[in-house]
């Protein structure tokens, strides 16, 4: 009895600490797609500052691509805090392109 219990009790652990890491790949890769953005961001501040309006259009058209992306990636992982906080950022986007005559 006492056997089955320490098993089934070691089993449940091990199932707990792999199920972390196996969403971690995951967690990661939108991690990278949100450092994108924030890269492609920067870019995007660059060309304005030029006047490249088409250029930075076309950047914050990346970027949107990229926090879509990250969005999906953090919802699959199991992160919907950040798939939220992603949103406002969505939001925000839309403004920059609202402002710089993008749509």
């Amino acid at each position: 009895m006492r056997h089955s219990l320490r098993l089934s009790l070691a089993a449940s652990l091990a199932l707990g600490l792999a199920a972390p890491a196996l969403a971690a790949p995951a967690c990661l890769d939108a991690q990278r797609k949100v450092d994108e953005a924030s890269a492609l961001r920067n870019q995007f501040r660059q060309e304005a500052r030029l006047g490249n309006r088409d250029r930075a259009c076309d950047i914050l058209d990346e970027i949107g691509d990229r926090y879509a992306d990250a969005h999906d990636a953090f919802e699959d992982c199991g992160a919907g805090a950040v798939a939220i906080d992603l949103r406002s950022e969505s939001r925000a986007l839309r403004a920059a392109k609202a402002v710089n005559r993008c749509d």
